[in-house]
């Protein structure tokens, strides 16, 4: 860290500028995030995000698995919505194949994925605040958090890395017992919103915090290829789910929240929004899911029920080609995107006619939103730097992929 030097000229003390290293372990950096800062006084003059520490070579180690091996690694992305990105990828690989699933599979998919959104906001949410002083709604978001987990646990047995979504459908059959599950969630989760909200969205503290901070035009953050909350703060009206959708959003009815100033406020108003809309998908997905099968039926593609291995030996042969050698996906390339909690999460395949994409390439919104931060922070003082990356609500096993 350089040295601040203070020189007296004419009366004045002039502030030669300071180069500051925050992370990678710093505890608000929410994850393994070095970032070298420079300052004169206590404003922010250049910030430059460091990234990396995670990087594992996701997308290699795509391209010497089995279309259908890939799907667990895709948890471990963004951990904080494992169901999202299973989604994305499965989605992915359908395009590819030209694969249209069972109706009752694609409502089932979109509850997950909007479980999955509740889970990530309420983390991030929990996050922020801690990091700014406030450890109650922490605790209070994980409580919450936790309820959601166990309605993943409860249909697939997987809590943090559920791997539910499969090439087809999904894995398991969603249950009577998980639906009343998620009704209950669905009848309790606007109350302790409102909790949240009673505690911050007026306090003159996280008002202060939050209020004019890290501020970003709407030109800037399409420029920068910002997506999700950091996008719609903005006031960017787009929303994969409704301006591209997939699945049965063309059937749910739901609002796109927005905000006017693009500060950190704006992208906090935004989340706890997206939350109660998220209830409202839910609620709608669960009066209207069909019955049927909750996974295709192309015998090619999707494995026989785990009962029927068992006592034939027809599906017992099918099984084990299907795990050891897969299914092989045409050639060609197709791109496919979801409206994650966190953006625009995009998967890219390029298929040669086997049982392993030839190439792929993941669109991250972690790593696509982080790149704003410099413009966000430029002017800020030192401690703004947290509130700001807070809001931006980045995991790096996302990022560094």
């Amino acid at each position: 860290m350089a040295e601040i030097i203070n020189e007296i000229d004419n009366g004045e003390i002039i502030t030669k500028e300071l180069s500051l290293h925050l992370g990678p372990q710093h505890p608000s950096s929410h994850g393994v995030l070095h970032l070298v800062i420079k300052l004169q006084g206590e404003r922010v003059t250049d910030c430059q995000p460091e990234i990396g520490y995670l990087h594992r070579g996701t997308e290699k180690i795509a391209e010497n698995l089995l279309y259908h091996q890939f799907v667990p690694y895709t948890d471990r992305l963004d951990y904080m919505c494992a169901m999202s990105n299973n989604l994305a990828y499965v989605m992915a690989v359908e395009k590819l194949l030209g694969l249209d699933i069972p109706d009752r599979a694609k409502y089932i998919r979109v509850i997950a994925a909007e479980l999955s959104r509740i889970a990530g906001h309420l983390m991030g949410l929990g996050a922020w605040a801690v990091d700014l002083g406030a450890m109650t709604i922490l605790l209070y978001a994980v409580r919450e958090r936790e309820i959601v987990l166990d309605i993943f646990e409860q249909v697939c047995g997987g809590r943090l890395t559920p791997t539910y979504m499969r090439v087809g459908g999904v894995r398991y059959e969603f249950t009577d017992e998980v639906k009343e599950s998620c009704r209950q969630l669905v009848k309790m989760l606007p109350g302790k919103l409102d909790e949240y909200e009673t505690i911050l969205t007026g306090n003159r503290i996280w008002l202060d915090r939050n209020k004019g901070v890290g501020r970003i035009s709407a030109q800037d953050a399409i420029n920068l290829g910002l997506s999700g909350p950091a996008l719609r703060a903005s006031g960017v009206k787009w929303d994969i789910r409704k301006d591209e959708p997939y699945l049965v959003y063309d059937r749910v009815d739901f609002d796109v929240p927005v905000g006017e100033n693009g500060d950190c406020f704006d992208r906090y108003m935004v989340r706890v929004t997206e939350m109660r809309q998220s209830v409202r998908i839910i609620d709608q997905c669960l009066r209207d899911m069909p019955d049927g099968p909750f996974a295709s039926e192309n015998t090619e593609i999707v494995p026989p029920p785990k009962k029927d291995v068992y006592t034939n030996m027809e599906n017992l042969i099918h099984h084990f080609k299907y795990v050891s050698s897969g299914f092989k996906a045409p050639k060609g390339e197709i791109y496919s995107a979801i409206e994650a909690p966190k953006g625009e999460l995009g998967v890219y395949i390029v298929g040669d006619g086997t049982e392993r994409p030839y190439r792929l390439k993941l669109r991250v919104p972690s790593f696509m939103n982080l790149q704003a931060l410099n413009d966000m922070v430029k002017g800020q003082y030192l401690a703004d730097v947290i509130a700001v990356l807070s809001s931006i609500d980045p995991v790096f096993g996302e990022c560094d992929k």
